[in-house]
């Protein structure tokens, strides 16, 4: 299974048309929130989306909890629970849901960490990242065993590549 992860695009459907091109055959696509675009904008068609401190349209969710191929993915943008400060809030979140897997947004740095055997993914920015220079976005790929994610720029160069051990 592939995931296409983004966040904080404040505004520019642009690229997020040009990240989703790289991918037509990917199996779930994620926006963290911060596309400052109307919910039913066309650019986010199909997409598991949510609410960000910038995100105007009361049709977003404040949070998605689905089960891919069974892994649970809880999606949030991140300000409501405090990612900048800790991850702590978070943390507790993805317990109480089950989540194996958690993708949010809002602090603009992208990042990939296991706490307590769950996966914490943050793609980073495609409009404005912080603490590098590179705009980003991530693709998650699930196996049986591990979580494979990239991170692209978007002109789709790789950054960088983590593994990490599935724990079911």
């Amino acid at each position: 299974m592939k995931i296409l992860v983004m966040s904080d695009t404040h505004g520019d459907s642009h690229v997020i048309d040009k990240v989703r091109g790289f991918y037509p055959e990917i199996d779930v696509l994620i926006h963290c929130g911060d596309s400052e675009l109307p919910f039913s904008h066309p650019a986010l068609a199909g997409m598991k989306k949510v609410r960000g401190n910038c995100d105007h349209d009361q049709a977003f969710p404040e949070e998605e909890i689905f089960t891919v191929d069974n892994v649970t993915i809880f999606a949030a943008h991140g300000h409501l629970l405090n990612v900048k400060s800790s991850m702590l809030s978070l943390s507790y979140r993805a317990k109480e849901v089950g989540a194996q897997l958690v993708c949010y947004g809002h602090s603009h740095i992208l990042d990939a960490e296991v706490i307590d055997n769950i996966l914490f993914l943050n793609p980073g920015s495609l409009l404005k990242p912080r603490g590098r220079k590179e705009k980003s976005f991530a693709v998650v790929e699930i196996d049986d065993t591990s979580f494979k994610i990239d991170f692209w720029t978007d002109h789709h160069e790789c950054i960088k590549t983590q593994i990490f051990p599935r724990h079911q």
